[in-house]
């Protein structure tokens, strides 16, 4: 089966009993055989889940680390078969010291123990008293001679990757240690190795580690948790890798302390999964995280493998660790099941409404302080748009209002074109001079229909045949006429072209293609049109009255705007009047366009995967036939109109996606789609 560079991962919370590993080892088997089931490949328990973390002196005690090692084994046989990778917490005792040791089970084996490295002495935890650092392991180079990772120094010590026989299996006893499942590359960092300043995980991920995972004994008090969520989304986002997170729950000691049993799991600073804290039953959760895209994003960093502050290269880090191959991956169905939110409309803002109103403002914020800056700049007179009555126009005269607010300029000043043609309707015409109105600003109209006939006589082109000609000559006249005024005015044109028209090229070359900043160059048309929302009920509200006869506000007018069809207006309308040109219809849905150019820029996906996620993200909307055809429309597009987005005028970047040839996306025109609309077929 595909596995499109998912892991399915799980972090398991049982309710263990304190000192009692042949309870807890059976828990751990019935949530393993449940793991299996749900083709998870890497299963993690929490810190000391054999025994229980809060067992205090007893860990001082041979019978309980004697039981301990034979309930490991116990659960290292019941792994027998199976396709689950199982991490688990145990005592180990080892040469006259004892280590807060991570498991790595597989098919009946044990592949590795990884000790703790930082172990906490201070307020209620004590943990030095009775176990000792993973530090004794820490030496690289071969495992006599080499440099130590804590103290840069050159040594001489035995132990590196140091052998011991546990649980009747030989294996090794390190922190410099990674494992594969697959393809797929993890470390392990214990609880309190999270917290320090230079954390493990820090380690790992430069010597390839692509999921972290961190078995866990965190006890809860107040404001603690959304700390940790934050240490850890900061974490995985730092290292740009997957951090698996599972700490002890129900059955552990509540004399001082209370243990949540939190689980999460974190995907390149955003949380994939979380369960309910405080239960008292045991707890699974479940996630597939995208090693495939985590591969993609550490590519494109050229930070994340530079030197680091000791003068050590990245690359030399893989070269202190041991890689153990614990074999295949589980044979996960993803295409049955995702375990995981394929976000459809990924340029827009989500959350409460709090949250997505503080996105909104700083997109808007973006986009008003590029353009203030570059008119205070120019130290221009005005500022010229097009307006169409249309959702890009729209978004580009709100900004060029707010940059003229924040300037202390006179709205006055902005010159609002309305340019009809043989397209225009008479809604989109009465929006577009209402919004005018209710906003202040000088408004012209001038028509465009003379100046196409005369253009049309002068070329030999008939006006009846509503060719590209007919259309890109509408689009060109305009443009004309908007630099001319601009010229005239001394002011600048401001651009209202979108970043789903870039990517598609639907745009005029030297038509509405070009302007002198483009304002909304880096907006995607979903996230257009949730801008235009938010700044009519946040920005623009009912005080801006307008003065047409229905006595429309702002708002209404926004409103109306948002809810009309999108065209470029260049046929006749029908005859009702209505717009006969929908774009949707020729280019199809810009809600697709949007997810396959955030897939495919922002996440390096191929064709494939691109297709399989939309079926996910909008299952019951679209089927895979109608996927895959648009899909192929935007492959098709975005390759052959590269020449338009090769001399892009300036424009604010405001998400992480642009296509700006300066910086963002650099692209020979003349490269071939073939590769690409090959594997859809």
């Amino acid at each position: 089966m595909e596995n499109y560079g998912f892991i399915r991962v799980a972090t398991a919370v049982p309710a263990l009993r304190l000192a009692d590993p042949t309870y807890n080892v059976n828990e751990m088997c019935r949530m393993t055989d449940i793991a299996e089931s749900r083709q998870v490949s890497l299963l993690l328990f929490p810190e000391l889940s054999v025994t229980g973390y809060s067992c205090g002196d007893l860990f001082g005690q041979q019978a309980l680390l004697d039981a301990a090692e034979d309930g490991l084994k116990r659960l290292m046989e019941h792994t027998r078969g199976k396709s689950v990778t199982v991490v688990a917490g145990v005592p180990v005792a080892f040469r006259g010291r004892l280590y807060n040791c991570a498991a790595v089970l597989k098919n009946g084996n044990i592949k590795g123990l990884v000790p703790k490295t930082w172990l906490p002495d201070y307020n209620e935890f004590y943990e030095a008293r009775w176990f000792s650092s993973g530090k004794d392991f820490l030496v690289s180079g071969n495992p006599t001679t080499g440099r130590n990772l804590v103290n840069g120094k050159d040594t001489v010590r035995e132990g590196f990757n140091a052998e011991i026989e546990y649980a009747g299996f030989r294996c090794n006893i390190s922190p410099a240690l990674l494992f594969r499942t697959g393809k797929v590359l993890f470390g392990i960092e214990i609880c309190e190795d999270m917290w320090t300043p230079v954390p493990p995980s820090s380690f790992l991920a430069l010597a390839g580690a692509q999921l972290i995972l961190n078995p866990s004994a965190s006890n809860e008090v107040l404001a603690k948790h959304e700390y940790r969520k934050n240490l850890i989304s900061q974490l995985s986002a730092r290292n740009v890798c997957g951090y698996v997170y599972c700490s002890s729950g129900a059955g552990e000691s509540t004399q001082d302390l209370v243990y949540g049993g939190t689980s999460l799991i974190y995907e390149n600073g955003t949380l994939l999964k979380e369960n309910e804290r405080f239960s008292t039953s045991p707890s699974m959760t479940v996630a597939d995280i995208d090693t495939e895209r985590l591969d993609t994003h550490r590519r494109r960093m050229s930070t994340f493998a530079s030197v680091t502050p000791d003068g050590t290269d990245a690359a030399s880090y893989s070269r202190l660790y041991s890689v153990v191959d614990t074999g295949r991956q589980a044979d996960t169905d993803f295409t049955a099941t995702l375990e995981r939110q394929v976000e459809a409309h990924p340029f827009v803002p989500a959350g409460n409404t709090e949250e997505t109103g503080a996105r909104c403002r700083e997109i808007m914020s973006i986009q008003v302080m590029g353009l203030a800056s570059r008119l205070a700049h120019v130290n221009c007179n005005t500022a010229v748009v097009g307006i169409s009555g249309g959702l890009d126009s729209t978004l580009a005269l709100l900004v060029t209002a707010l940059a003229f607010d924040k300037l202390g300029w006179d709205r006055k000043r902005i010159l609002g074109i309305t340019m009809p043609g043989y397209g225009t309707t008479g809604r989109t015409y009465r929006n577009a001079v209402d919004l005018m109105a209710a906003l202040g600003v000088t408004c012209r109209e001038i028509s465009i229909a003379a100046s196409c006939d005369r253009h049309f006589a002068d070329i030999g082109h008939d006006k009846d045949i509503h060719d590209i000609t007919y259309e890109n000559s509408q689009a060109r006249e305009r443009t004309q006429i908007l630099m001319d005024i601009a010229n005239q005015s001394g002011g600048i044109v401001i651009g209202t072209g979108d970043l789903s028209e870039l990517a598609l090229g639907w745009a005029t070359y030297n038509g509405d293609h070009m302007s002198m900043y483009g304002v909304n160059a880096s907006i995607p048309k979903t996230l257009v049109k949730h801008l235009v929302r938010w700044a009519a009920e946040n920005r623009f509200g009912t005080d801006s009255a307008c003065g047409d006869e229905g006595g429309r506000t702002a708002r209404e007018i926004l409103s109306d705007i948002i809810d009309t069809p999108i065209s470029p207006e260049l046929l006749p309308a029908d005859d009702k009047g209505r717009i006969s040109q929908k774009t949707e219809d020729i280019v199809g849905p810009y809600e697709l366009h949007d997810f396959f150019l955030y897939n495919f820029f922002r996440n390096g996906y191929r064709p494939g995967k691109i297709l399989f996620l939309a079926e996910k993200a909008f299952v019951g909307i679209y089927g895979r036939e109608e996927i895959k055809k648009w899909l192929k429309t935007f492959i098709r597009r975005f390759f052959s109109q590269q020449f338009k987005r090769s001399c892009l005028p300036d424009g604010p970047k405001v998400g992480s996606v642009s296509l700006s040839p300066r910086g963002d996306w650099r692209m020979p025109s003349d490269a071939k789609a073939g590769l690409f609309l090959s594997e859809l077929e």
